[in-house]
């Protein structure tokens, strides 16, 4: 008998993560605080829940895919959360983006509970959710990850379990920053080579027949070349992602200078009201400080 499936987040990312278990013929109670959002799947065969409470009550495996950790922190723990409905030998899995730490604490509150807990992130944005083709990165009990694998193998095809509870999000801080520092790289290269009066779409062709090459100048690359920053994953959620990774380099010391470089230009991404815009937008900021 398959186990029963709650999902609670039903944004961008969640939505079609949740239509591809209920596709699967699982037993799905979804949950969105928009209840609008809810009402695509409800007509696709899942149950409505009314709060995350009564997501967990009527589920064996509660998945989270919320925007950043307090989000996470009230689906879960706040008034009417996750916790309050787990049952004893049930998982919660959070396929969020949120700090490593918090994971932990969370982990903690469920266990004393009863409940397991899984952290799986995301990488692929909302075409790898669409295609379910994304790269899953899961911390928490070998045994536990095992249970839950037939469910991520619904959602990507990259599962890689990397250790106890938190290792997940330390891997995907580790994925924002070497992406977030190939976007610079690629902002920086396509913005030179037009000042330096060279058409940077043919300087783009020429770097993706070699070392350069990487799906960052494919994709992002052209999306800058076109003017092209309609979200496929927001800047103010790329902006969040970087300060869970300065976070982390800060609670084990090391120095991100790379990192720092990103998250400022972020920052000034922010600054300049570009939070809804997708998060390649960089290279405007980039072209911008250029002049």
């Amino acid at each position: 008998m398959s186990d029963r499936i709650g999902f609670i987040g039903l944004g961008i990312m969640g939505r079609p993560m949740a239509g591809h278990l209920v596709g699967a013929g699982y037993e799905v109670t979804v949950w969105n605080r928009t209840r609008s959002k809810m009402d695509e799947l409800v007509r696709a065969g899942a149950r409505p829940g009314s709060s995350p409470k009564d997501v967990a009550t009527r589920s064996d495996i509660t998945i989270t895919m919320v925007a950043d950790t307090p989000d996470v922190r009230e689906v879960i723990l706040g008034p009417g959360g996750v916790i309050e409905g787990v049952r004893r030998g049930s998982v919660v899995v959070d396929m969020s983006t949120i700090s490593p730490v918090a994971t932990r604490e969370i982990a903690q509150e469920l266990a004393a509970r009863g409940a397991e807990m899984l952290d799986a992130p995301v990488s692929g944005g909302e075409k790898g959710a669409i295609e379910a083709t994304l790269s899953i990165m899961v911390g928490g009990k070998p045994e536990v990850f095992e249970r839950v694998l037939p469910v991520f193998r619904r959602l990507g095809r990259n599962i890689v379990h990397l250790g106890g509870i938190g290792a997940g999000q330390v891997t995907k801080a580790c994925n924002q920053l070497v992406l977030s520092l190939t976007l610079v790289g690629v902002a920086e290269a396509l913005t030179l080579a037009r000042r330096a009066g060279v058409d940077p779409a043919k300087v783009r062709a020429a770097l993706l027949g070699g070392f350069a090459q990487s799906r960052v100048l494919e994709l992002h690359g052209q999306r800058m070349l076109d003017g092209n920053f309609e979200p496929g994953f927001r800047t103010r959620l790329y902006h969040k992602d970087m300060g869970i990774v300065m976070e982390t380099g800060r609670a084990t010391g090391v120095p991100l200078l790379g990192g720092g470089l990103a998250a400022q230009l972020y920052q000034a991404a922010m600054s300049r009201g570009l939070g809804e815009k997708d998060y390649s937008v960089l290279a405007q900021v980039i072209a911008e400080l250029a002049g």
